[in-house]
């Protein structure tokens, strides 16, 4: 346990087992209380707080929710979270067994299912936090999302609100947390979760921005020890070192306020990370800086997080005591913040729309057709009896699912079956493996901004991605890239970064006009029997830098970006002996999209 924390009380509470739901398994869950009986005020109960919400006494409530450090095993939020979250309900309040209809209406029954619930696709799978939730507590959480996903079908991409749902779920039943999250989303007042992609970038790029100013040392430093990859890189992950990393205890203390003052709780708890992170490792004979220099400070965040030298109190007193960072003054960052995103798709020509938009999205009854299974929708009422033969039942099923049309496809909507087909077609050429998972959209310039810097943060760390171009000339094409673009920052034995990386499965392709694959040449060689063996540059599969992104190489470039992802060039090269992917060679980009596979 880290120093400060040998002052902490462990109790052992013979109601620790009834503090929790059913669904909780309390045995993980350690009780901290911050300083020994009898030195503070004895904390509020619900019934001492109760008023000052019924009166709306907000700076009163905002004040005595930051001092009173309940016990995470205290009877107080059973009853306070859900009015907490019930005051920024918008509209009128949901009648008794309304969650029940909606259950009933999305799954038949309102017995939970034996099989695992298929989650919408605005939940990011690799932040499915289940904390101390049982498997029956995680299937309860993931009906929970389920439901929301089916009623709020604007909900484009949210990866915090699992977490949130699972963590309420520790405190109260199942029908309680679904009102609680439906009055956090709907909220008009204040931001709680991030609903859109656009959204998302524009939470992590505003903690960028406050930190310079109002955590400047810890961000100066940030920015040092980041090196290759980048301070951007490490501010994108900024929810998770609350949601994920933090012990749990610390974690429920930040929702405490978190759900009744929004989302600049996070962000100021954001901040206090930092700071207490530059604190411990401002000596550089410390553990921390130690840590950072070997594993990169992305990883030492995380682990700092997870050994939090600091109590609850001392996070949030750190966290509260920043000067002059004010609700307005990060509305205002915020808003300016999310203007210049936005501003880029003007300044390179294209008009901003967002590629998921609730017009591309399924109708609501067929949202609850496909996400759960419903037998009244098969393959066959979806396609031809000639697709069905021509592909297996898992990969025609999950085709349904591949997020297009997007922006690539906007143009060719009315031409359904001819859509239809070319997006099966590239589905068939996908390795057998990764057509078990569910495609998700990483990046698009439409929503994203035309930033190499942008792409890599949302993209390197995923391994296979696919590439979409869509020209300004309405050419379609793109590749299949089966290694992590994070690889360009590795380095050879002597120190070099390596040119070219990747493995003979990336393959090129093309859908318009022409509708064709161009795998590597070296499986070409392998089905001839050809026993001669493959050259370097026959070998050349994916490079990139801070300055552009090339794709197949050796006696030209297959594809070539420039940083501003407007520009590019398409040549025969060795690795894929393929014919130019357009005509004319050199190509404007209109749309660029790339997908990435949940779980794979």
């Amino acid at each position: 346990m880290p120093s400060a924390m040998l002052s902490a009380v462990l109790e052992e509470e013979p109601d620790l087992y009834e503090a929790f739901p059913p669904h909780v398994d309390p045995t993980g869950i350690t009780i901290l209380t911050d300083s020994p009986p009898g030195k503070k005020a004895p904390l509020k109960t619900y019934e001492e707080v109760q008023p000052l919400l019924q009166q709306g006494r907000k700076r009163d409530l905002k004040l005595v929710i930051r001092e009173n450090s309940w016990p995470i095993n205290s009877p107080v939020r059973a009853a306070l979270w859900p009015a907490l979250c019930r005051q920024h309900q918008h509209g009128k309040s949901m009648l008794d067994g309304f969650y029940w209809d909606m259950v009933t209406q999305v799954f038949g029954t309102v017995e939970l299912p034996d099989k695992p619930i298929m989650l919408p696709p605005f939940v990011e799978a690799t932040h499915c936090l289940g904390y101390h939730l049982t498997r029956k507590g995680r299937a309860v959480a993931d009906r929970v999302v389920s439901v929301l996903g089916y009623a709020c079908p604007d909900i484009t991409y949210s990866p915090s609100l699992y977490p949130i749902t699972a963590a309420l779920l520790h405190f109260m039943p199942e029908e309680e947390c679904y009102h609680c999250m439906a009055s956090l989303v709907a909220s008009k007042e204040k931001m709680f979760i991030t609903q859109t992609k656009l959204h998302n970038e524009v939470t992590w790029k505003t903690v960028m921005q406050i930190a310079k100013k109002h955590a400047k040392s810890a961000a100066q430093q940030l920015s040092r020890l980041s090196g290759a990859i980048g301070p951007e890189r490490i501010y994108a992950d900024w929810q998770w070192w609350i949601l994920a990393a933090l012990p749990f205890p610390h974690l429920v203390r930040v929702l405490d306020c978190f759900f009744n003052e929004g989302i600049k709780v996070f962000y100021r708890v954001a901040l206090a990370i930092l700071i207490l992170f530059h604190k411990h490792c401002a000596n550089t004979s410390s553990e921390w800086y130690a840590e950072a220099s070997k594993s990169g400070v992305d990883h030492a965040i995380d682990k700092f997080c997870r050994n939090m030298p600091a109590s609850p109190t001392k996070l949030l007193r750190t966290a509260f005591s920043i000067r002059a960072l004010s609700s307005q003054y990060i509305s205002r960052v915020f808003i300016k913040t999310e203007m210049t995103l936005k501003s880029k798709q003007v300044i390179t020509g294209s008009r901003l729309v967002r590629s998921r938009s609730s017009d591309n999205l399924p109708t609501s009854q067929s949202q609850v057709n496909i996400q759960m299974m419903s037998h009244t929708l098969t393959i066959r009422e979806r396609m031809s009896e000639e697709t069905c033969k021509q592909m297996s039942p898992r990969s025609s099923h999950l085709a349904l699912w591949f997020p297009f049309p997007n922006a690539v496809f906007k143009d060719q909507r009315q031409h359904s079956s001819d859509l239809r087909q070319k997006l099966f077609t590239l589905w068939s050429w996908l390795p057998v493996r990764i057509t078990m998972y569910q495609p998700v959209l990483l990046y698009t310039t439409e929503e994203h901004g035309c930033s190499l810097t942008t792409f890599y943060v949302r993209v390197e760390h995923h391994e296979p991605t696919l590439l979409m171009i869509k020209t300004c000339n309405n050419e379609v094409f793109g590749a299949y890239c089966s290694t992590r673009w994070f690889e360009r920052n590795q380095k050879d034995e002597r120190g070099n970064r390596q040119a070219y990386f990747g493995t003979g499965e990336t393959f090129l392709f093309s859908l318009h006009p022409v509708r064709a694959k161009y795998p590597w040449v070296g499986c070409l060689q392998e089905t001839e029997g050809d026993g001669e063996k493959t050259s370097h540059a026959n070998s050349l599969f994916m490079a990139a830098d801070n300055t552009m992104i090339t794709i197949g190489g050796g006696d030209g470039q297959a594809i070539w970006m420039d940083e501003n992802i407007r520009f590019g060039k398409t040549d025969r090269c060795s690795t894929f002996n393929n014919p130019p992917l357009c005509p004319s060679g050199d190509f404007e980009i209109r749309v660029l999209e790339v997908y990435g596979f949940s779980g794979a």
